[in-house]
């Protein structure tokens, strides 16, 4: 049996079967099934980051499509939703939102993984990459209440997607929160200010628009499905109304990290003005005695005011004026 294997169960009549193995556990499934007058007991299996081989396995079991094999296997899926045969093929992009005490250039934010799902009448394979986001929590919600899992595959296919759309509004609220602070520094003293952390947000804000909005589409067309009971159209048409509102708001918050990055950079640049127009000012002030002492500075036999006792004295009474009054203008236009 596959080392990757997480945990499985037979599901029969909404209660967890003891049975060992996966290929006693399907045969179970499906005599119970096929004795039963309304069937509904189906086989799920969970892996974490498994090997070809194990995979491999697990479809010679179940009579899974090769090429929905290889995407289980390669994972970096796009989220999509595929039919193969009898079978339904989904993958799923996981995002976790990873706490920091400081956010900075090089900070990590937004953790992506996948999540892909076999679905057949009566078994669901559950394949899962990343650390983040495992199903444990789904399948003890789903053992607690009998009522759940009597609604078979689908039932099981529900619960996952509605897990992994809650998560992706739980770490768009905080991405909004994150933006909010961000906000707040734009304007403040300069030292609070960093465009490589507003840029670095932006960058986790693209991360996460490319795992949540290439689900809208396949989880739109979900119901649509024939695989997909007509009892249970309605559950993941409520989850696809979740997933649109996540959209929208990754959206928009993707639109002000960007207003955002584009304030911080003005902003930047009128600041660096502002010190050259400083710069410049003292330069213009020094620039006046620089430029006399240059000029008295010649040796020149025959010059002016050379020769007087009062001249050295008023050459540094009209370097300071000058000097005073160049000051004093450009403090009065906002320079200095």
């Amino acid at each position: 049996m596959p080392h990757s294997i997480v945990e499985y169960g037979a599901y029969i009549d909404g209660v967890k079967s003891g049975a060992v193995g996966i290929p006693e556990s399907l045969r179970l499934v499906r005599e119970h099934n096929a004795a039963a007058a309304k069937p509904g007991a189906f086989l799920w299996v969970g892996l974490h980051e498994p090997e070809a081989p194990e995979v491999e396995w697990l479809a010679e079991v179940f009579g899974l499509h090769p090429l929905a094999v290889e995407d289980a296997v390669k994972a970096h899926q796009r989220p999509k939703v595929e039919r193969y045969g009898d079978s339904l093929f989904m993958v799923l992009k996981t995002i976790a939102y990873l706490d920091h005490d400081e956010l900075t250039a090089t900070s990590e934010i937004i953790a992506t993984g996948e999540i892909m799902v076999f679905l057949g009448a009566d078994f669901v394979v559950t394949v899962r990459h990343g650390e983040h986001c495992p199903l444990t929590e789904v399948r003890e919600r789903l053992e607690e209440r009998p009522e759940l899992i009597e609604r078979g595959p689908a039932g099981v296919l529900h619960a996952i997607s509605d897990h992994v759309v809650d998560r992706y509004l739980q770490v768009a609220d905080l991405m909004q929160m994150e933006l909010e602070e961000v906000e707040a520094t734009v304007f403040a003293d300069v030292s609070s200010r960093d465009i490589n952390r507003i840029y670095q947000l932006k960058r986790e804000m693209i991360e996460l628009k490319r795992a949540v909005t290439p689900l809208q589409h396949p989880m739109a067309a979900l119901p649509q499905r024939r695989v997909i009971p007509s009892e249970m159209r309605e559950y993941f048409r409520d989850v696809g109304d979740h997933l649109s509102r996540v959209c929208e708001q990754v959206e928009s918050s993707n639109e002000l990290c960007s207003s955002i990055l584009q304030a911080a950079l003005a902003r930047s640049n009128a600041l660096a003005n502002e010190d050259m127009r400083k710069i410049s000012s003292w330069v213009a002030i020094l620039a006046v005695p620089t430029m006399i002492a240059g000029i008295y500075g010649m040796n020149f036999d025959f010059m002016p005011e050379t020769k007087q006792v009062w001249g050295y004295p008023a050459v540094l009474a009209v370097m300071i004026t000058a000097c005073v009054v160049l000051h004093r203008g450009f403090r009065r236009n906002g320079w200095l």
